[in-house]
Parts: C-alpha cells; sequence; structure tokens
C-alpha cells in the first residue's frame, strides 16, 4: 500500500467542508455586480463587522484584495512603505508597480515581522519635486515569511498615529488575521483598529474553496468596488462562494488553535532531530520555518522529503517551511516527525 501523504505546503491546500458544500448547493443567488446576490452581501456585512469597518468587498484571492487595496488609495506613481519580507512585495507579482504604476520602498522586517517605527518614519518622503510622494503604509498579521508571527494591536496603533500624524493610510494585509487573533486570544476587530482597510483569506485556515474580503469605510470599498470590475473580478452569482465563506466564519475560526498546536508540536519535535535547526519559541501560529542538516541543501531536503511523502515549500536560502491546517492530524506530525528523522538518520 502506497504511504499517504502528509501535505504542509500551505494551508491553502485544505478543501471545503461538508456543511460548505451543502451550503453552496443551496445558496441563494443573484447578479453581484448589481449588488443582488443576497449570499454575498450577507458575507461582507459579517466581515465588514468582525473586522470593525463599515464595509466590505468579496474578491477572489488574498492578492486581488491587497491589489484593490494599494490601487484605491494610491494615484499613479505614489510610493507606498511596506516589510522587506512582505507577501505584498515577494508573492504578488509585482502588481502594484505593474498595474498601478506604484512604488515599492521596503524597511526592514525583524525575525517576528515587525518594522522598527524609526525606520518607518525615515522611509517616509518629504514633499519634494524629485520624490515620489508616500501615500500608505503596509503591514501584515499574521507575518508569513517571518514564520507566521503576529502583531501585537499595540504594534498596530503605534504604526497607525505615525501614518495619521503624516496623512497616510494604512493596509493591513491579513491573509491569516484570524490566526493571529485566535494566537492572540483577541477579536479580529482589535487588530484592524486604526487601519484604513484590512484583507483576509476565506480560503486558507478557514478552508473555504476560495475568496478574500477587503474591508475599510464605505467610501472606499466602493471605490474598491470599481477597481475590481476593471480586474475584471466582477463576479455574477457568486453566492456559491460566499456561502462556503459563511461557513468558515461562523464556524472554522476556533478550531485554528488546533493548528497553532500541531505546529508547536512539530516543531518541538524538528528541535529533536540532530542538524535541524528551529526555534519552537518563534512559532505562534500554524507556520513553521526550519532549517535542515547541513548536509542537505533547502532543495534537496525538500526533494527527498517529497519522495517520503512529506510535502513542504521553499521559502529562500537555507529555509523549510511547513504550514498546519485542518487537514493535519496530531497523528500526522508525529508521522511526519518519523520521516523527516528517517532522512536525517
Amino acid at each position: 500500500m502506497s504511504q499517504k501523504i502528509i501535505d504542509l505546503r500551505s494551508d491553502t491546500v485544505t478543501t471545503p467542508t461538508e456543511e460548505m458544500r451543502q451550503a453552496m448547493y443551496q445558496a441563494e443567488v443573484g447578479d453581484d455586480v448589481f449588488g443582488e446576490d443576497p449570499t454575498v452581501n450577507r458575507l461582507e456585512e459579517m466581515a465588514a463587522a468582525m473586522t470593525g469597518k463599515e464595509a466590505a468587498l468579496l474578491t477572489v484571492s488574498g492578492t486581488m484584495s491587497n491589489l484593490i487595496a494599494v490601487l484605491s488609495q494610491t494615484r499613479h506613481g505614489d510610493e507606498i512603505v511596506l516589510g522587506s519580507e512582505a507577501h505584498i512585495f515577494w508573492n504578488e507579482v509585482g502588481g502594484v508597480s505593474a498595474l498601478g504604476g506604484v512604488v515599492m520602498r521596503t524597511v526592514v522586517n525583524d525575525a517576528g515581522g515587525r518594522m522598527a517605527i524609526e525606520d518607518i518614519t525615515a522611509a517616509i518622503r518629504g514633499k519634494n519635486l524629485h520624490y515620489p510622494p508616500t501615500t500608505l503604509v503596509c503591514l501584515e498579521n499574521s507575518h508569513n515569511r517571518c514564520g507566521g508571527s503576529v502583531l501585537t494591536a499595540g504594534c498596530t496603533d503605534e504604526v497607525s498615529a505615525l501614518a495619521r500624524r503624516h496623512g497616510l493610510g494604512l493596509h493591513l494585509d491579513g491573509a491569516r488575521l484570524f490566526n493571529a487573533a485566535v494566537a492572540l486570544g483577541l477579536p479580529a476587530s482589535t487588530l484592524a483598529t486604526g487601519t484604513s482597510s484590512v484583507s483576509f483569506c476565506l480560503s486558507k485556515g478557514l478552508s473555504a474553496p476560495v475568496g478574500s474580503l477587503l474591508c475599510a469605510n464605505k467610501e472606499l470599498i466602493n471605490h474598491a468596488r470599481k477597481w475590481r470590475k476593471m480586474l475584471g473580478g466582477g463576479m455574477r452569482q457568486a453566492g456559491v462562494i460566499a456561502a462556503a465563506g459563511i461557513v468558515a466564519l461562523e464556524m472554522m475560526i476556533p478550531r485554528l488553535a488546533e493548528d497553532h498546536q500541531n505546529a508547536r508540536c512539530l516543531a518541538l519535535g524538528l528541535a529533536n532531530i540532530p542538524g535541524v535547526v528551529v526555534d519552537p519559541e518563534r512559532v505562534q501560529t500554524n507556520i513553521v520555518i526550519f532549517e535542515p542538516p547541513p548536509a542537505f541543501s533547502a532543495s534537496d531536503f525538500i526533494r527527498e522529503m517529497d519522495c517520503a511523502g512529506l510535502r513542504l515549500t521553499y521559502p529562500g536560502g537555507r529555509r523549510v517551511r511547513a504550514v498546519t491546517h485542518r487537514l493535519i492530524s496530531t497523528e500526522d506530525i508525529d508521522e511526519a516527525l518519523r520521516r523527516v528523522s528517517a532522512l536525517v538518520k
């Protein structure tokens, strides 16, 4: 018999629950471009309430939500300030520059995904004929490339105050916002306080098949709706997608704590394997980043583990990434550790 594939590449591999499938089948639908899909409208109202914003917009992906957030708060030739490890900078195909003509100026992220307030301040351009105007700061919570680390509400508040002093917007890429909220024991709205916009994904740990929400005030969302249409994201009977998202928000948030516990167990187990470099204390949510033993390059290690039925991803350098999710059990974590140990030995 072939061995079970343990897929730790990403929480995007999650499949919809039976409750989601039933809700999608039974969803009441209409034309969302005309604002007539009742299921989409309900999801957007839920998302706005949960993030403490006036309104929300359903998009097909986190990348689209982030792109629309930037396009709605900048003009061609503006500059935004964001982290050196930001998902918008690394993993979204440079869309804000290619499609919006927006310059990205990076500030160093520390290991916890934070940017020093003095570094952000120094990156904000003053008014000068030679400079692109700074109009937006972007944060990320939880932080993907920084090992799923979380930003506290106090950290966001500090950046928000700085942005307000300089007349800038503040967008929060909250693709895994609810992971951060669960880790901190806070409502998502607390982590989004002081931001001009926040996005979060339905299709990661929340297990919905597709979708992201952009949340902000009504004026910004009305502007964003036009950008979504221009980008080809105006959907029609999108209630079949939104129905799964409603189930995700109603049922899937508390169980994220299980993913966090499994990630911590994985990190603790890896720390006991000779040559593996990992700091379990840095694991706050569902992402574990580690280095394989010196005998392996990261790419070789990932290839060997794939042959052993354990799927991982490569974030760069000597690093390897593992992400826990609903389809990964505690038994799967134990088996993953056995397979890593067998390879290393």
